[in-house]
């Protein structure tokens, strides 16, 4: 038996899921199985999308790797089921989760401990007025963005450059979301920055910079392109690089987030000011994905990272010392 079968015992990758990322998950997944059990991990697929909790429960598992992205993953949702079964999870505990999946939420923590994010109002999905749409570019300026805030991999996005985009825009993100977020546009370049650790040991990987096609870094150029360019480390004067991954951990630990995430920055072009976007608290682990490329460039190997990150499964709420599960 090897050593980390020994130290782990039964592990569950957690991977497809229900949600609208469910294709992304499933490559994330089959890389972070493919990847223990290449490190003699004892790892077991297992998708939620097609098996119950029942089932979850009857593995058994000693830990999970959870690689599901979006609803129902990502959201502090199935984190409150295994706390409930008291099987620790890779990543953030249920109320970190849930707050790092509402974009609205992390910008208002964010914006409470003093950390910089885009301007932004809220607007009802179902109840937003044409009047309405129409006084929001005189508030945040043109171009500005729309947003479905509970959706991730650029799903329910929408550039809006004039008053007459607002609609179709609009329209667009109220398909996937009860609120849709409005926010400024900051132009410049679009950084990311993946986070390991916790608390006061939580530290920054290197910073990648993304360049797609156009400037178009939606689900195509993101997941499937071979078109997209990615630095990393990004091309930034050392103490760019330093604020940056400084605001990265303060923004994670704002939240209360553990393990690993990733922060998605946009750099003003204007005066390389860093403004937060969003944080990522169970981030893609495909061929495409930045974490990795983050971790490889810090010279971490994709499968040293999978293991790295489940050594820090844990659980949030900590069961008193007599309790013990089923």
């Amino acid at each position: 038996m090897s050593q980390f079968a020994t130290q782990f015992g039964k592990v569950g990758v957690l991977f497809g899921g229900r949600s609208a990322e469910r294709e992304v998950s499933l490559m994330s997944g089959s890389g972070v199985l493919k990847a223990l059990r290449i490190k003699g991990v004892d790892a077991h697929a297992f998708d939620p999308a097609e098996r119950g909790i029942a089932e979850l429960a009857a593995e058994k598992f000693d830990r999970v790797f959870i690689a599901l992205h979006g609803r129902y993953g990502e959201d502090g949702t199935l984190q409150g089921v295994l706390e409930q079964l008291g099987i620790p999870y890779t990543g953030s505990g249920v109320m970190a989760s849930s707050i790092g999946m509402d974009k609205v939420m992390s910008k208002r923590i964010w914006i409470n401990h003093g950390l910089p994010t885009p301007r932004f109002l809220t607007l009802d999905a179902k109840g937003a007025t044409a009047e309405e749409l129409r006084t929001v570019p005189d508030e945040l300026g043109l171009p500005l963005m729309l947003k479905a805030p509970h959706e991730g991999s650029t799903i329910g996005i929408s550039k809006v450059q004039g008053y007459s985009d607002m609609q179709s825009g609009f329209a667009l993100c109220a398909k996937y979301d009860e609120v849709v977020l409005a926010e400024e546009f900051i132009s410049g370049r679009e950084l990311t920055v993946p986070v390991l650790g916790k608390g006061r040991e939580a530290r920054a990987l290197p910073i990648v910079e993304i360049r797609a096609p156009q400037g178009n870094y939606d689900y195509q150029n993101k997941y499937f392109s071979d078109d997209t360019q990615y630095f990393c480390p990004a091309p930034l004067d050392e103490a760019l690089t330093k604020r940056i991954q400084s605001l990265a951990v303060r923004a994670f630990n704002a939240l209360g987030c553990a393990g690993w995430a990733r922060v998605d920055f946009m750099l003003r072009a204007a005066d390389n000011e860093p403004f937060l976007l969003e944080i990522n608290t169970s981030p893609g682990m495909t061929g495409h994905s930045l974490v990795p490329m983050a971790a490889k460039a810090a010279g971490v190997s994709y499968e040293d990272l999978c293991v790295e990150i489940l050594r820090m499964a844990d659980l949030d709420l900590k069961p008193t010392q007599d309790w013990k599960p089923a």
